[in-house]
Parts: C-alpha cells; structure tokens; sequence
C-alpha cells in the first residue's frame, strides 16, 4: 500500500506519473527505445517507449517467444482536471487568477477551498532547440474559495466564473511573469506549456480499521500502478507481456498519444516485424482494459443496478455492458474468472441499471485498433472523478495477484476453445 500512495501522491497529472513509472521500470532494468530510432530487440529483453511525454508502452520480450501471442494490460494516466489556458493571466483589483478550463468530467464542486498547485511540461527555447520541461510547483500555490452560503444561495457551478483559482494579492502582467516566479525559469525562455491545476491533498487511509483509501486521482491511476507491479513481477517465456498506460482517455481518446492512436499497433507491429506472423500473434493474444468501476454508494443504493452491483475490498470487479462500451463478452468473462479463481482472488460483476447510460473506457478503443480477445475489469471506487476519490484498502493488492497471474498465463486461443496453462 506504501507503494501505491506514494505513486498517488507523486503522479500529479499524466507527465508526471510517466516520469514516475519510467524511474521504476528504469530501477527493473529496461531499457527505453524511441519510435524515431531502428530497435534492435532481443529474446528475454525488457524494453519501453514514450509517447508525447504522456503515455508509454513497456513489453517483455519471451525468451521463447514464437508465435504465442500478446498478455496485453491497459489503464490510462489522465485524470478530470483544470488546464491552465494560455494568456491565462486574468487581474481583478488586487487579486492575480488564473484562466482555466475543465479537461474531462470533474465533479466540479469538490475543487472549492483545497489546496492547488500547477503541474505538467513547459517548452523552453535553448540554443536553437524547443525543449520540452516536466514541471511540478511542489507547495501550496492556489486556492478556488467559494462564494459565501449567505451572498451565493444558487450552488450551480459556472466554470469560466466560479473555476478560477486565485493565485497571488500582487498582479502579474503575464503567464510567462508568473511562471518565472513559481517555476524559475526566464520567461523569456518560455514559448509554450501544457500545464495543468492539481489537488494538493495527499492520499491516505481513513476509517476505524483503516479499510479506505481517500486520494486524488485513484481512477485511474490505481490500476496504472497495479498492473505496473503485476508487469513487472511476472515472467513468462512463450509470450510477449506488454504494459500500456495511455493519456487522454477522460476526453474520448482520440489524440496521437491516446489509446484511439495507432501506438499500440504500432509497437506490436515491431516487435513482430511480419505482417502476416503479427497475425498469428493477435489471434492467439488477449488484452485485460483495467479502470475502476462504481461502487455501491451506501447513501445511494437506488444508483446501483438490483443484481449487479459490487463493493468495496470485495475484489476484481468484471465490467458488462451490451452496447459494448466495456469490451467484455462471455468468453473473455470466463477467462478472467479463471483466472481469479487461480490466483485466490476474489472477483464481481458490474453493470450500470439499464435506466441508465455509463462511462466507457480504453478497451473497446485499443480492441478496434488491434482486434484480439478482450475484458474490461476495475476495482470499486466511491466519488469518481471528484478531487478526491475513496477506494478499498484491499482491492489492490487483489488487482496486482490478479494481474500477475494473467501475466503468467500461457494462452493458446482457437475459435470455440481458449487453453490456460
């Protein structure tokens, strides 16, 4: 749990967290190629890639690797947020706000009266060259109060109004003025940036037996860093275990670095560099989507579907949906079950009421780019895609045995019949 909180709380935004993930895969030993360069892979090689500085594939080479096929796990980096807009500089009397506005689908009223900071890439002139700059102002920078209860009785959140955190009583004349001061660079340097705002709370484990996590950004930064450690842990000879963790999926995904792109087809095309054995290896592939799925709300039980709902520290949830928004079938739920059942792991089953019409996520997009057997698991969650989101203490050590044992699965895939070994 240590390592999953301190993973939350140094994941700031979707740069960060990929800076984050390439220190541990750099502590495991692999080896970072670039999509610019020719790679020269080896059997039993550990190898990644970033794309855009916010997403990035990792793969484990088989020593025996033949024609066996692909372990795929997905999950994504971004989180609901407030983006810094450029000229975002906005002066009110004494007051310096900044110019923000809502990236994905926050709950925007848990954004009021929290600590925020500034996080993300600034792109700096040097000597000719356009640098990109992975930035993090670590301290307590800006602040979004609300408008008293006895001056502002309607609640309704407006956010090119009420989303504008106040970032200093001094007036500065521009952005780049602002971010010479908390960044320290010239701002002369600076031509550009993509820079978000980000709840400075910090995770933590809350109730009498300690049963929650309370945090920023658990979806779905939870499953990037569990199926992490599962990819990592893990060994299997005959087949290529691959780990992807894309950006913009709060936003429909369809972005050069999104899991609606061409980068993970096109990882998998060079690893095998034949059209017609990448063939062989996509039908004999599988790919587990993993985002966190609704909880049960114990103030909200009508939310929840009658027969189907899950809870907390009650393991995997296996997510369904017939319009296919979840890519999870009855053959791919089976092959999840089994292999839970495997890793004495517990699992459920979820799926929205049918009044009701639920989020997607990457596994239907990754699927239609590269068509293999696919399922979409989670786990529970409470307070999705507010600035501060609750999840069982439990459930990821469940996600990364799971996982682990689906890294260890030997696959053999034909139409009617799946072999586990």
């Amino acid at each position: 749990m240590k390592g999953l909180i301190d993973f939350l709380n140094k994941s700031v935004n979707e740069y960060l967290a990929v800076e984050e993930i390439k220190r541990i895969l750099d502590n495991a030993g692999f080896e970072q190629l670039e999509f610019s360069q020719n790679w020269n892979l080896k059997n039993g090689g550990n190898y990644y890639v970033v794309k855009d500085q916010s997403s990035l594939i990792a793969f484990k080479m088989g020593l025996k690797f033949e024609n066996r096929g692909f372990n795929i796990v997905a999950s994504h980096l971004d989180s609901p947020c407030l983006k810094i807009k450029q000229n975002g500089i906005i002066s009110v009397k004494n007051n310096t706000i900044l110019n923000t506005e809502v990236y994905g689908g926050p709950i925007l009223a848990t954004w009021f009266d929290r600590p925020l900071s500034i996080a993300g890439r600034v792109i700096v002139k040097e000597n000719e060259e356009l640098v990109s700059k992975i930035v993090n102002v670590d301290k307590d920078l800006l602040i979004i109060p609300s408008a008293a209860i006895h001056l502002k009785k309607d609640v309704t959140t407006n956010p090119q109004k009420d989303l504008l955190p106040i970032a200093s009583l001094t007036n500065y004349e521009s952005i780049n003025v602002l971010l010479e001061k908390v960044l320290g660079i010239n701002k002369d340097d600076i031509i550009s940036f993509d820079l978000s705002v980000y709840n400075k709370d910090q995770a933590k484990l809350v109730g009498v037996n300690e049963e929650l996590l309370v945090s920023p950004r658990i979806d779905n930064l939870e499953c990037a860093y569990t199926s992490l450690q599962a990819f990592i842990n893990s060994v299997n000879e005959n087949k290529v275990n691959v780990y992807a963790a894309f950006n913009n999926e709060e936003v429909g995904s369809n972005t050069k670095q999104g899991a609606d792109s061409t980068i993970l087809y096109d990882v998998l095309r060079r690893i095998v560099k034949d059209e017609v054995e990448l063939n062989i290896n996509l039908a004999n592939s599988f790919l587990v989507s993993a985002d966190n799925a609704h909880a049960q709300h114990p103030n909200y039980m009508e939310l929840s579907d009658p027969t189907n709902n899950v809870l907390m520290n009650k393991g995997i949830v296996i997510k369904h949906n017939s319009n296919q928004r979840y890519t999870t079938d009855g053959v791919s739920s089976a092959v999840m079950q089994v292999i839970c059942e495997k890793a004495n792991v517990p699992y459920q089953h979820y799926t929205n009421r049918s009044d009701q019409r639920g989020g997607g996520t990457l596994g239907a997009i990754s699927s239609s780019h590269v068509s293999i057997h696919s399922v979409d698991i989670g786990l529970a969650q409470l307070a999705m895609h507010s600035a501060n989101e609750t999840a069982g203490s439990l459930d990821a050590e469940y996600m990364i045995k799971a996982l682990e044992e689906f890294y260890r699965s030997n696959l053999n895939i034909k139409d009617n019949k799946i072999s586990l070994k």
